[in-house]
């Protein structure tokens, strides 16, 4: 469960890094359906394509601890989770959003769960000595 735990948490901050980037870079065509949104959400989305960079990094500050913090694993997976629910929230206001936004929101609801069973994973195995 340990090796689980670190692999999850270097793909989450590698994705994240990656994905923040690629949303500063490309701005409103980095989002499916969103190419003719306009300068105002053009400059919001590569604002937060960076605020996901940070996030990202946050992901890989903790896969460099040793052992990884189960606390650091719990908030990060509560601000995914939150993602999740707020993309639930925008489905009941607006209705649907393009398919792979939906893909998205059942990663953003159905990991955390996982990575919360498995945050305090590395630290037990620590203090009994199994990796």
């Amino acid at each position: 469960m340990a090796r689980t735990l670190r692999v999850l948490v270097q793909l989450m901050g590698w994705s994240c890094v990656v994905i923040g980037l690629f949303h500063v870079a490309l701005g409103n065509a980095a989002i499916p359906g969103a190419g003719s949104a306009g300068a105002t959400v053009d400059s919001w989305g590569r604002f937060m394509g960076a605020s996901f960079v940070g996030y990202g990094l946050a992901w890989l500050w903790a896969a460099w601890q040793r052992p990884i913090p189960a606390t650091a694993v719990r908030a990060l997976s509560a601000v995914f989770l939150l993602g999740g629910i707020g993309r639930l929230i925008s489905l009941a206001v607006h209705g649907p959003p393009q398919w792979f936004q939906l893909a998205l929101a059942a990663i953003e609801l159905g990991l955390p769960p996982v990575l919360f069973w498995l945050a305090p994973s590395e630290e037990r195995a620590t203090l009994t000595g199994v990796t």
